[in-house]
């Protein structure tokens, strides 16, 4: 399954930048809503354990996640997951790198198909992992940003740019909005790759694969981004984006995600 290779490489890339660096970086404070790196990192490990549950353990899974979605929907995330991981500085990033590793081999040969359980909704093997990719990507942004590092787009990236896409209707829905009918053209770039969905009746949405995942996962403001957004609907869209579950979360403001 080639989402669980595309969640391997995008997790070593995002290992390769914090290991580069002094212990005293996970302790950085980051823009996404002042965590620190070490905070990023035990997030995505405490999500790829109950992920990785749900495949392994469906009734530890469903013992577990009603106090980990619990704390997502009362704001108290980082608290109930420093109790479910309670490992810091270079033990915890070991054990996360330990993780995905086994992660990525172990995946790779599961049903894509396969149903697991999960906070809401069931999901495919292939979704779940492909999730893990997004949350991987969108959080590693803030390290990136820390750590003053552009990150060069991959062809991995297409993964969160789906999700962007298949939540058209859910950040509609999210918001007790009304969906539309027909998602506006979304025309996108990676290099020389060009891949595009929607409409151009119901407006338009152009520019780097990059910049739209950014929007989409909410690490950038769209005012910050290049995307050429034309039309009430497609401006709607993108003003709100939200391609992650939970309540409805507002974008960051223009200018208060970037590097540093």
């Amino acid at each position: 399954m080639q989402q669980a290779i595309d969640f391997l490489e995008e997790a070593r890339a995002l290992h390769r930048v914090i290991a580069a660096r002094p212990v005293a970086f996970l302790a950085t404070p980051t823009l996404f809503k002042g965590w620190t790196v070490e905070e990023i990192v035990r997030h995505l490990h405490v999500w790829d354990g109950l992920a990785d549950l749900a495949r392994t353990d469906e009734e530890a899974f469903l013992a577990t996640i009603p106090k980990a979605g619990a704390a997502v929907m009362g704001g108290n995330t980082r608290v109930t997951e420093l109790e479910l991981v309670p490992a810091t500085g270079r033990a915890l990033v070991a054990a996360w790198q330990a993780r995905y590793e086994r992660m990525g081999a172990e995946w790779a040969a599961e049903d894509p198909k396969r149903r697991l359980k999960w906070a809401g909704p069931s999901m495919s093997v292939r979704s779940s992992m492909t999730a893990r990719i997004m949350e991987v990507w969108s959080h590693g942004q803030a390290i990136y940003d820390v750590a003053g590092l552009d990150r060069k787009p991959t062809p991995r990236l297409w993964n969160v740019v789906m999700l962007g896409i298949n939540t058209f209707g859910w950040t509609h829905q999210v918001r007790d909005w009304p969906v539309p009918e027909t998602m506006p053209l979304v025309r996108l770039t990676i290099g020389d790759e060009v891949k595009e969905w929607g409409d151009a009746a119901a407006g338009r949405i152009e520019g780097e694969a990059e910049h739209f995942a950014q929007v989409v996962t909410q690490t950038r403001n769209v005012a910050d981004t290049a995307l050429v957004v034309e039309g009430e609907v497609a401006q709607r869209w993108m003003e709100n984006a939200q391609c992650f579950a939970g309540p409805p979360h507002p974008p960051p403001a223009p200018g208060s995600r970037h590097s540093v």
